[in-house]
């Protein structure tokens, strides 16, 4: 176990009073579970959630109180202790995007749990990156021995577990979390059952949320080509509407199936099986109930005639203004080409696909996301706005890895691209042997 936790988190963390802990003694304490929680001193939710969490941390762990320091790490005689209850084999890791280290200990002081040191910025940047994290608060749980995600969503086990009676809250079988009536606009009531066999698109949308209005429009139409071609498709509303009315209007627009707003546990266990972040988000899935691709939005907006459908992730994208948001989510692989030139884009895209490939099926089996998205960009406006953003020169072709999260740029300026040097050029990036530029 502390080889994997060394290598995500390194050799030290430290307590909120700034002592160190090893890591590798997160092993002996008979940890199953870590949580990591990414936030900053400046954010008002993030204050608001450390209190909170510090009640339920307290509570998990049996603490007598969650006061600074509770159960950060072993105290005198600990090796003598009693092996552990499973609900006490939690610890939290804070992992900040403070830029002040004065803000960032005066934030930690009383935080009962563990934290990266401030000086680990490289690190943090790739924890932040690792976990494509978004927004904060966010809290995140592991399995402490093999690193996989348990749950992406700790916010809201906090609010829905607060005794930790599901503890280690990993994810159910989509069958089991949907299980119950759904509801169409007409006032009918269907069994989950009705799903089987169909693939399954399951909507997190409210009405408040322009974005979610414009691609509901857009959805409406998709749906109804998809049904037309013959295809077994159903999608299931799971509202984040802040009113029953609200969600019934909003509903009465959609042809769909919608989770009860009433079952609020049942729509809370959705966006937790899930990890939602924000809306609108469209998670696709097969008539088994695997994830097929979390960009149900971005797929249903580039591929108006569902002529992909149940779009099956592609490795290497056309850079567009629908998937352009994917830049924000880690490092990305930008192949800038003369689009002018006939097949350009598409000779870029199969000269990428076999990296691309390789990279995505040896982080798969280990049931990791990439570190790296695929793009092919060519001469549009958005392009040139990107370009200009990141300060790239003009030339074409053009080998860029973007990271948008660290501002930082690693450009290959040749005149000829081939595969060794694509595939050399991101073995040097994933080895951490490239100079960044700032953005």
């Amino acid at each position: 176990m502390s080889g994997f936790l060394e290598e995500l988190l390194g050799e030290k963390l430290v307590t909120g009073g700034g002592e160190e802990v090893d890591v590798h003694s997160l092993g002996s304490r008979g940890i199953s579970l870590l949580g990591l929680y990414f936030g900053c001193s400046l954010s008002a939710p993030c204050a608001q959630l450390s209190g909170s969490l510090a009640a339920f941390y307290g509570r998990l762990r049996g603490d007598a109180a969650a006061g600074p320091g509770a159960g950060a790490g072993p105290g005198p005689g600990a090796g003598a202790a009693a092996e552990p209850e499973p609900l006490r084999r939690l610890e939290i890791v804070f992992v900040s995007s403070d830029q002040d280290q004065r803000q960032w200990q005066d934030f930690v002081r009383d935080m009962p749990w563990l934290a990266l040191p401030y000086k680990e910025k490289h690190r943090k940047l790739k924890l932040w990156n690792k976990y494509r994290i978004s927004n904060i608060p966010s809290l995140i749980f592991l399995d402490a021995t093999t690193g996989k995600v348990v749950c992406r969503n700790g916010l809201l086990v906090i609010r829905d577990d607060p005794e930790g009676l599901e503890f280690p809250w990993g994810p159910k079988p989509f069958r089991e979390v949907i299980a119950g009536p759904l509801l169409r606009n007409n006032g009918q009531s269907l069994e989950s059952s009705s799903l089987e066999g169909s693939h399954v698109g399951v909507y997190f949308s409210a009405h408040w949320c322009p974005p979610c209005r414009s691609l509901t429009r857009v959805l409406v139409e998709s749906y109804r080509k998809i049904k037309e071609a013959g295809q077994k498709f159903e999608i299931i509303f799971v509202s984040a509407d802040r009113s029953e009315d609200s969600f019934k209007q909003y509903f009465s627009e959609m042809p769909w199936l919608a989770v009860p707003y009433t079952d609020e546990a049942r729509r809370s266990r959705l966006n937790r099986l899930y990890g939602i972040q924000g809306i609108p988000t469209l998670i696709v899935l097969d008539p088994q109930g695997e994830v097929i691709t979390r960009q149900g939005r971005v797929e249903v907006l580039n591929d108006e005639d569902c002529r992909e459908f149940p779009w099956h992730p592609k490795p290497v994208l056309e850079l567009s203004d629908s998937n352009a948001v994917q830049l924000n989510e880690g490092p990305c692989l930008v192949l800038f080409v003369d689009s002018e030139d006939d097949g350009e884009s598409e000779a870029a895209k199969q000269l990428i696909q076999p990296i691309a490939e390789k990279i995505i099926a040896k982080y798969k089996a280990k049931d990791e996301e990439a570190p790296l998205l695929f793009f092919v960009a060519g001469e549009d406006d958005m392009t040139d706005s990107l370009r200009d953003y990141t300060n790239l020169p003009e030339a074409a072709p053009l080998l860029t890895i973007l990271d948008m999260s660290a501002r930082a740029k690693y450009v290959m300026d040749v005149e000829e691209i081939t595969p060794a040097i694509v595939e050399a050029f991101v073995n040097d990036f994933l080895a951490e042997k490239l100079k960044p530029e700032p953005i």
